[in-house]
């Protein structure tokens, strides 16, 4: 290796490392910034009425820093110099994201974190004078810098960015900037205080045939469930789009929708990302029969008019909740249930396998891993071409058998 190449090799990795600290910053601020809206949600029920007014800010806000439809597709096109990012997204995201959960949309955070990592990855590749080749590399890694100081999983983060722009294919060159940025980030954030998801799972059943049918009955449910979310949620966007096609009016209309299922079902458990409700299923062993489907009626209604935040919490809201109703309906564990389910529509509305079976590893430490390996092999086998991404390319084996 010439001076040249190991001058740039040293170049980008330095840059990761310092990318990984700043998107620390930026995850723990954004992730306070939630967990702030949230409680001021939770404890002045009137902010709901103001969903209308977060809207119309979201869609003026957008519209004046000229970033108006672009969201994680463009990021993901981006990778591959479809389409140029602009440093620009990031304020808007994280301000429309911080007030959808203020004022009760059903979203995320996960989605706007890809958006704020790669958006920040442009400003710096930009001011460093990268290449394109060298800046697509940069927003792998400002997508997994952010993901994993919000969530807390480097790991599932570093490789979540890598599987989700092209399915069957991995940069392997990207993967240690990826992993370097995404630990340094994680690490910057959980100095800052950002609080890592964890949840217990003390009760995994052994391998038996009496486990083993309930269990894939409980895969192949929530596979299903998985691709009709994903159906559901692409269809809502085209429907809110061609009915109304002034974007004001769409999230207006939109939020007073949410509002109205908010009274009739007596409940702001539906509104924000949900958080609370999965660790209820994993502490307490509480769910309602239905709440993955109320959660996908608000979810379809705020992503399809325009609220920012992303759709993986509310992903893994559904898989909890439906996996506590099957786990109670088939005589599984409801904790055990709720985690297999969860993880395989992460994994089936994903499409990303490998960081799939990270997630399940971080976010329950190992428990029940051959479960987990297993649900998710069928997951990506039997979910087809589906995807929250329009923009994912499907390759490798799972574009031959679909």
């Amino acid at each position: 290796m010439n001076k040249s190449k190991c001058f740039l090799v040293f170049k980008i990795l330095i840059t990761c490392f310092l990318l990984g600290v700043t998107c620390g910053v930026i995850g723990a601020l954004f992730s306070k910034g939630v967990s702030l809206a949230t409680n001021l949600r939770q404890s002045h029920r009137f902010l709901l009425y103001l969903l209308p007014l977060a809207g119309v800010i979201t869609v003026a806000l957008y519209k004046l820093l000229k970033v108006d439809n672009v969201g994680t597709n463009q990021v993901i096109k981006s990778t591959e110099g479809i389409t140029e990012l602009s440093p620009k997204l990031a304020p808007a995201v994280f301000i429309a994201s911080c007030l959808s959960h203020l004022c009760g949309a059903s979203v995320g955070r996960e989605g706007a974190s890809l958006q704020l990592g790669g958006s920040t990855a442009v400003l710096f590749a930009k001011g460093l004078k990268f290449n394109k080749k060298e800046e697509s590399l940069l927003i792998y890694c400002g997508m997994a810098g952010v993901f994993a100081s919000v969530f807390g999983t480097p790991l599932t983060a570093a490789i979540f960015a890598l599987e989700i722009v092209f399915v069957g294919h991995i940069w392997y060159k990207a993967i240690i900037p990826a992993l370097i940025t995404a630990l340094t980030s994680f690490f910057t954030a959980s100095l800052l205080g950002a609080h890592s998801e964890r949840f217990n799972l003390n009760v995994v059943p052994n391998f038996n045939f009496n486990v083993t049918w309930k269990f894939l009955v409980l895969t192949l449910l929530a596979i299903l469930a998985a691709v009709g979310f994903c159906f559901a949620l692409h269809y809502s966007e085209r429907f809110f789009a061609k009915v109304l096609k002034n974007q004001y009016l769409r999230i207006i209309t939109g939020s007073a929708i949410i509002i109205l299922l908010t009274f009739l079902f007596k409940t702001t458990d539906y509104n924000g990302a949900g958080m609370h409700v999965i660790e209820n299923i994993f502490e307490l062993g509480t769910f309602a029969p239905w709440a993955f489907l109320i959660k996908i009626l608000f979810t379809c209604v705020a992503v399809a008019v325009g609220f920012k935040g992303g759709e993986i919490v509310p992903t893994l809201f559904i898989g909890a909740t439906l996996g506590a109703l099957l786990g109670s309906l088939l005589g599984l564990p409801i904790a055990f249930a709720g985690a297999v389910a969860m993880i395989v529509l992460f994994a089936s509305v994903t499409n990303c396998p490998i960081a799939s079976v990270l997630l399940s590893l971080e976010l329950f430490g190992g428990a029940g891993i051959i479960y987990f390996v297993i649900a998710v092999a069928l997951s990506y086998f039997l979910s087809g071409k589906i995807s929250l991404y329009s923009a994912q390319k499907i390759g490798g084996i799972k574009n031959k058998l679909w």
